[in-house]
């Protein structure tokens, strides 16, 4: 028996508790992993408060990333006692997650612990912070570099959003936030940004085309926040789009991108090749200051992770959420 959350709907009745799980009942894989450390994203929160369409099977515990040990491995890749590392793969959403103190994965979704860094600082970066190097990588592939001129992040406060500042702002760029919590000002331009702005500038209909402003964009919002970014981006410029916040419709016109040749880059974090997955994970450990992210990471418990996902999606979360799962 092992301790995790379990999400269950019966009939239109849908709940999420921790409680005690039967190893008997994990689902297939080649490799067992004793989890030390998960976290909560956004995708958590919505499996857990069942506010969003994210389960999609039950019983089922939610996750989408973990950090542990191999416990018994069926893949010569593997060996008990490896640390390993897990981010997406639909896990905590069709396939048992790591918000439990055991998960029965397949090895092709696993890769080693990243050099330099331990299970919880993985987990303190998380999928949010694997996100946002993603998003790097894809600008810098593009060719935007720091010379090119201001890198706009929208949902500056949330996981993506403060290691998009963090990870900019060490790579030499100079980072515009866009938050709905001004009151976290302080606090974002400790983080890297060199400007913070209201979201409201962003966040309603706007004209097709606006004000060429940013060089490059990282945006989690989606909806007309991605909408006016596209339309306020400079010649050339491009924006890695990598969540929906605030929408997944896309109310824009094709004047950007004619006109001015902007580029928008969509970055799925959910299922990228093994050598893509190391060479984020190797980016982040060389370019993050590791003492940033106590700055940006709360500890909890399993047992506070339930309500911490209904305050992650009441936007009263800054940073990272890191749940220790054996306490």
């Amino acid at each position: 028996m092992f301790k995790g959350i379990l999400i269950e709907k019966e009939s239109e009745t849908y709940s999420a508790r921790v409680g005690n799980i039967d190893e008997a009942r994990l689902p297939d894989g080649d490799v067992l992993v004793d989890v030390q450390y998960s976290t909560l994203n956004y995708k958590d929160g919505l499996a857990i408060t069942g506010k969003g369409p994210v389960v999609r099977s039950f019983p089922m515990v939610p996750g989408i990333d973990f950090a542990g040990t191999v416990a018994q491995s069926a893949d010569p890749r593997y060996a008990v006692g490896d640390a390993v590392v897990l981010n997406g793969w639909g896990v905590g959403e069709q396939h048992w997650g790591g918000l439990a103190q055991k998960a029965r994965v397949r090895a092709d979704w696993l890769i080693p612990l990243p050099k330099g860094l331990t299970a919880r600082q993985t987990m303190a970066i998380g999928t949010a912070g694997y996100t946002a190097m993603l998003c790097i990588l894809a600008l810098e592939r593009h060719g935007i570099g720091a010379s090119h001129g201001d890198v706009l992040v929208t949902g500056a406060s949330g996981g993506v959003g403060s290691f998009a500042i963090t990870l900019l702002a060490r790579r030499g760029y100079r980072v515009v936030a866009s938050t709905g919590k001004l009151q976290e000002s302080a606090w974002l331009q400790e983080l890297g940004a060199a400007e913070v702005i209201d979201r409201a500038t962003l966040g309603t209909p706007g004209k097709p085309l606006q004000k060429e402003r940013w060089a490059a964009a990282i945006d989690s919002i989606g909806s007309h926040t991605l909408a006016n970014v596209c339309a306020s981006l400079r010649a050339d410029g491009a924006v890695a789009a990598c969540g929906l916040a605030q929408g997944m419709d896309f109310p824009a016109t094709v004047a950007p991108f004619i006109l001015r040749g902007v580029s928008l880059l969509g970055i799925n974090s959910v299922t990228r090749p093994f050598a893509e997955r190391q060479q984020a994970w190797r980016a982040l450990a060389d370019t993050l200051e590791l003492a940033t992210l106590d700055t940006i990471t709360t500890e909890i418990g399993l047992e506070a992770a339930i309500p911490a996902a209904h305050e992650l999606l009441e936007g009263r979360v800054r940073g990272r959420i890191v749940v220790d799962v054996n306490r």
